[in-house]
């Protein structure tokens, strides 16, 4: 599977150790940045990048999946579903990062480096990797319904405000 990371100058070191695992583990590992330690980087440009590089391997038929850190994850993973066809969702545990996959069919997946030993981060992107989607209807739906919103703005019968 090829995995797109991005980070930011907090979770630098834990996606250079990442990425060793990933790659150990077989997977082709795309780094969207930074290329070196700056404490007054910018995460947006990273993070949308590694996100779009997602959407335009899965358009493509190409397995693949993000994941981007800070130093807690939440404005990375803001960023990350900036990008059209991204579910990007924060993980901090086993159980967030299957459901993220399994209920959410997400395809990005932020952590917090400064929240997480290395090891246990690591552990959630291996089960987030790991974990497919259900495909029970309910999410099927649901999905479909976030994926109207973003086209169009509305879900037709749903009562979304206008």
């Amino acid at each position: 599977m090829r995995i797109h990371i991005a980070t930011d100058h907090a979770g630098l070191e834990l996606s250079q150790q990442l990425q060793t695992h990933l790659r150990e583990q077989g997977h082709e590992v795309t780094d969207h940045g930074p290329a070196a330690y700056d404490a007054l980087d910018d995460y947006p440009s990273f993070c949308i990048n590694a996100a779009k590089a997602v959407v335009r391997d899965q358009d493509a038929g190409i397995e693949a999946l993000g994941v981007v850190f800070g130093g807690s994850g939440n404005g990375e993973q803001i960023a990350a579903n900036k990008v059209k066809g991204v579910r990007a969702a924060l993980v901090w545990n086993l159980s967030t990062a299957q459901l993220a996959r399994q209920h959410n069919d997400a395809n990005v997946i932020s952590i917090g480096a400064r929240q997480h030993e290395v090891a246990e981060a690591i552990s959630f992107i291996d089960a987030f990797i790991a974990e497919p989607f259900s495909f029970e209807e309910r999410h099927v739906r649901r999905i479909a319904q976030l994926a109207e919103y973003e086209a169009s703005g509305d879900i037709a019968g749903k009562g979304v405000d206008q």
